[in-house]
């Protein structure tokens, strides 16, 4: 029979499996790093998969297909609910053909081992300097802005820190002076070849983000990031405050506004 059905570009696909996690047919599956459809009688056509993916991947199109099998279909999530129940998808990682998609997409919130100081403000930071022991203040995974779902629930009410790649790596104390209390969005305007801005918008109209800093290095383009985030701003018609911070690549903050 004729009908819609996914189409999955693989050249487009970056194995990032945020599709897989959003059909609630099971229908998908990463095979070798890259999203196919693992029965064309398990899709239903109706793309709930194409918003998820980052790159644009997923299209949907119509032609001669297997009809959609709802019976079937109840068979494949009742498997996968007792792979998950039972770990197996877990402690088979090392497969390279999960049906959950890749376990490290997964979305999940992460509590710091220690939490002995308090919360940053939503403006403020530390100066204080690298100590032994330092605990990690990433309260969220994944943080690549790409794999990030827009339905994230840590993203509610969230303070929002939107870091170039680089600033990891340039400012020292990164951890304790921005990430403390805040969710972690990383980023290369430049690398990553991808517009932010949509994605951005969706996340501001959807979670009331209490603020947003952004962190980028003084490199001409890191301004690529603040224009994505005024951007999504503007489109997002939300009023949230908002500062940039920018690092020098000597480890030094030069502005902050």
């Amino acid at each position: 029979m004729v009908r819609k059905i996914v189409k999955i570009d693989p050249e487009k696909c970056n194995g990032c499996g945020l599709c897989i996690d959003a059909c609630h047919e099971g229908a998908l599956q990463l095979v070798d790093g890259k999203a196919q459809l693992v029965s064309e009688s398990y899709c239903d056509g109706l793309g709930d998969c194409l918003p998820e993916c980052p790159t644009g991947a997923i299209t949907i199109e119509e032609r001669e297909a297997a009809p959609f099998d709802e019976a079937a279909v109840q068979e494949r999530i009742k498997m996968l609910k007792q792979q998950e129940q039972g770990g197996d998808a877990a402690s088979s990682c090392a497969g390279a053909k999960l049906d959950c998609g890749c376990p490290g997409t997964a979305a999940r919130e992460i509590r710091p081992a220690a939490q002995s100081h308090g919360e940053n403000s939503s403006v403020g930071y530390a100066h204080s300097s690298p100590r032994p022991g330092a605990v990690s203040e990433l309260r969220q995974w994944p943080c690549q802005l790409k794999l990030v779902s827009v339905n994230a629930p840590y993203l509610d009410r969230a303070h929002l820190l939107i870091a170039a790649d680089c600033t990891a790596y340039a400012y020292a104390n990164l951890h304790e002076d921005f990430m403390r209390g805040k969710i972690t969005l990383i980023g290369c305007p430049k690398l990553d070849q991808y517009d932010y801005s949509d994605k951005l918008a969706t996340i501001l109209e959807q979670h009331q983000i209490r603020s947003i800093t952004v962190l980028r290095m003084e490199v001409p383009c890191c301004g690529g990031l603040v224009e994505m985030v005024k951007s999504a701003l503007q489109k997002s018609g939300q009023m949230i405050p908002w500062r940039v911070v920018t690092i020098s690549t000597d480890g030094n903050i030069v502005d902050d506004c």
